[in-house]
């Protein structure tokens, strides 16, 4: 359910605007993306774990916060997040 440190650190690699940059927009989208990517395949195959499915439900809700805080910043940076993690608006 939850990723492992390398993957973390490759998707950091692969979204940060800078070379320390862990807390960008990008970044946070594209971790949160992965999480709800493997607790969306964990709930397909337990139906049931009703606290999983919370969880999952506050990860979307944070990133769509992140989401709409980006569009308003920078459509630019909001469209290229959203064609790169193929999320749906």
């Amino acid at each position: 359910m939850s990723i492992t440190a390398e993957k973390k650190a490759e998707l950091i690699k692969d979204n940060a605007n800078a070379a320390n940059d862990t807390g960008s927009p990008e970044v946070q989208v594209a971790i949160l993306t992965e999480r709800i990517r493997n607790l969306t395949e964990h709930l397909q195959m337990h139906k049931k774990d009703k606290g999983s499915r919370r969880g999952l439900l506050r990860l979307v809700a944070q990133r769509r916060k992140l989401l709409d805080y980006t569009r308003n910043a920078s459509e630019e940076r909001y469209q290229t997040i959203i064609q790169k993690h193929g999320i749906r608006r």
